[in-house]
């Protein structure tokens, strides 16, 4: 919740107004130096992203890769199951039990 979105999000942006000036009115180069800063933000916060969305996607392969494992396991083995209970040998043996 409020933790992924602190760490997605920090609150560590630059400033809209430089301490110094106390104003919102920036001089011309003062702006571009804002806008540079705020790119410089929206970068590195990009390639946080990506690189926490190419990590998810990995995980997510990983576990789709593990899904269809135990999915074949599990079919083989409903198999095996039905072969042997439906085999002759199955029912002698469960009457010999009793």
């Amino acid at each position: 919740g409020c933790s992924l979105w602190l760490k997605m999000f920090p609150q560590n942006r630059p400033p809209l107004v430089s301490p110094a000036f106390g104003t919102l009115k920036l001089t011309y180069p003062e702006t571009l130096d804002r806008i540079k800063e705020e790119f410089q933000f929206l970068q590195s916060q990009y390639h946080s992203l990506k690189v926490e969305c190419e990590k998810l996607a990995s995980e997510k392969t990983e576990i789709h890769r593990h899904y269809v494992m135990y999915y074949e396991m599990s079919y083989g083995l409903n198999i095996e199951m039905h072969k042997q209970v439906s085999s002759p040998g199955f029912l002698t043996s469960l009457e010999s039990i009793n």
